[in-house]
């Protein structure tokens, strides 16, 4: 029995990696290392990929995010209404700015923030709102700018597991004021280190974030705001334009692989698997089924110990797995101060203790796919 892992960039590679290498030492001859060319032409060819009129390059998913709240001078006093079930640099950026990130909970079946409870927790301080479209699953952004627009707030984007991904046929990242990415390597496209960029089709906001990323700075040692340096180099932009070629055939594979693991699945007791959105298209970053925990008057069984003697049974089959995320932001210690306590947002909580991420891979082969569920129905028993 041979070892799936959670994810393999190695396959990747081996298709093309003679692009990528080209692509790399071109750069490296060319002595134009920071900025130039290459950069502005990711740049031009992701905007019209994600079908907006402005792409800014930047050194990571994190940075884009920051860079966006500082752009819309989003700061102290105000509040940014965001979900707990994402990676911490969501809400880290709220605090890095000053300001107070608000969670709402979460729905059940899409993991996405749930639109039910946005409005009710809009104060006079909401200056934005960041939904996450987590697991390459775009939330409902039709009904979330309907509610921006009412109460006149900022919508910032979260794209970084959702590259490609579409919501009424809009790609995400061209529909909310700003859209923020991430090219850490496991991501749909992702670089050979750390990148990110962000999108808009506000030339103001651009020039803004222009000016953010390198040092407040818009024309050379004239400097007209505290900036930060953040600017993506040019050999992780060549690499990102081969791979930009490749994104949307490696996202049909995604969901290919994805819509074999609902076949494979779908009968399968004591789990559940992810649902789509009508409306929505998701790039599959991750499969995440929810291990369910027995039923009342079963043998009693703490949800997590569940998932995780699941997981643990599945690693011993050299099957790879993941857990995004163990515990939602609202109960990690940098939040105590906030005042959330467990069982206020439950379904965040709920789902901590019961994602868990199949392989998925671009290049995952059935056969191997085959082999994860053998593996998980063996695990549940």
């Amino acid at each position: 029995m041979n070892s799936i892992p959670s994810f393999d960039l190695s396959k990747q590679y081996k298709l093309i990696g003679d692009e990528i290498r080209a692509a790399a030492s071109e750069v490296l001859a060319s002595g134009q290392y920071i900025g130039g060319s290459t950069v502005q032409t990711f740049e031009q060819q992701f905007a019209a990929y994600t079908g907006t009129t402005e792409c800014i390059a930047c050194n990571s998913g994190t940075d884009a995010l920051f860079l966006a709240l500082r752009s819309l001078q989003i700061g102290a006093g105000d509040e940014v209404i965001t979900t707990p079930f994402t990676f911490v640099a969501t809400a880290e950026v709220i605090s890095a700015v000053g300001a107070k990130p608000v969670f709402v909970d979460t729905d059940l079946h899409t993991y996405n923030l749930d639109l039910n409870q946005v409005e009710a927790a809009i104060t006079d301080r909401t200056k934005a709102i960041i939904p996450v479209h987590l697991f390459g699953q775009p939330v409902d952004m039709t009904r979330l700018m309907s509610i921006a627009q009412a109460h006149q707030l900022w919508v910032i984007e979260d794209c970084a597991q959702a590259t490609g991904a579409t919501w009424a046929g809009q790609r995400v990242g061209s529909i909310g004021h700003i859209g923020c990415f991430s090219f850490y390597p496991t991501k749909n496209l992702g670089a050979c280190g750390d990148g990110g960029a962000i999108t808009t089709n506000d030339a103001a906001i651009a020039d803004q974030l222009r000016i953010l990323r390198d040092h407040g700075q818009k024309q050379r040692y004239l400097y007209e705001a505290i900036g930060v340096n953040s600017r993506l180099d040019a050999v992780q932009a060549a690499i990102l334009l081969v791979k930009l070629h490749y994104l949307d055939r490696w996202n049909t594979q995604r969901q290919a692989i994805a819509g074999r693991y609902h076949e494979l699945l779908q009968s399968l007791s004591g789990i559940m698997i992810p649902q789509e959105t009508e409306g929505g298209q998701s790039v599959w970053n991750q499969y995440t089924i929810r291990v369910l925990p027995p039923e009342a008057g079963s043998t009693i069984e703490e949800p997590h110990n569940c998932r995780d003697r699941v997981r643990q049974q599945l690693q011993q089959q050299q099957v790879g797995t993941m857990v995004y995320y163990p515990k939602p932001l609202h109960l990690q210690p940098i939040y105590a101060e906030l005042g959330d306590r467990a069982g206020q947002l439950r379904i965040s909580e709920q789902l901590s203790q019961e994602v868990l991420s199949l392989p998925m891979f671009p290049e995952l082969e059935a056969s191997q796919q085959e082999q994860v569920v053998y593996a998980l129905k063996d695990s549940l028993g």
